[in-house]
């Protein structure tokens, strides 16, 4: 309630109580974005400066990653995901691991072996960089292999932006990613590796 609206016989503290609510009381697109939380329900697995380790559960992929950046937090991002089960056609996964691992400040590419799909994300922040290092959880399905693979354009779109990235197509599977690295900005940039996946098992060790 506005204010002005109120019954003249309130107390002056609830007047004052009530005005201090209405200006700091945001619509969702104005509430201000240097604030961590300001999308209320969004389940960030970390906060900033922090490491996290996220893991689907067994048998599903990750398939959206979303993160806001902070200059004020340590020029660093928070970060949410979202996994969904696999096609019963892939069968359960046989092998699971935790892959190459980057180090913080430099470019980094990284792609499953064994024909691994990605199914985790753990990342550890550095201070002395203000980046962080990453590592894929990746886990296989029997021999299945890859195909039709191609790259993503780069998320988010300009550096320090908030990043909000969901597989396009059913079927498709996340297996790496390339990340540049501004010095400047500190701040990456991803390109996603999404794949489908052969429906029989295949000869191929890694593809």
């Amino acid at each position: 309630m506005h204010p002005a609206l109120l019954p003249r016989s309130l107390p002056l503290q609830l007047l004052v109580l009530t005005a201090l609510v209405y200006v700091q009381s945001y619509p969702y697109d104005q509430y201000p974005h240097d604030q961590p939380n300001y999308i209320y329900d969004e389940p960030w697995v970390n906060q900033f400066r922090q490491g996290f380790n996220f893991q689907c559960p067994h048998g599903e992929a990750l398939v959206a990653i979303r993160s806001y950046f902070s200059e004020k937090e340590g020029m660093d991002r928070v970060w949410s995901f979202e996994c969904q089960r696999t096609p019963y056609g892939l069968g359960e996964p046989t092998e699971c691991w935790w892959d190459d691992i980057n180090r913080a400040g430099l470019e980094w590419t990284s792609m499953c072996t064994n024909n691994g799909l990605v199914a985790g994300v753990q990342s550890q922040y550095f201070s002395a960089v203000l980046d962080r290092e990453w590592q894929f959880y990746c886990c296989r399905y029997s021999r299945r292999c890859p195909y039709s693979c191609w790259k993503t354009q780069e998320n988010p779109n300009y550096y320090q932006e908030e990043s909000d990235f969901v597989i396009p197509s059913y079927g498709y599977f996340i297996r790496g990613a390339s990340t540049t690295f501004s010095g400047v900005l500190r701040d990456r940039q991803w390109k996603y590796t999404l794949c489908r996946m052969t429906e029989h098992d295949c000869h191929f060790e890694n593809f």
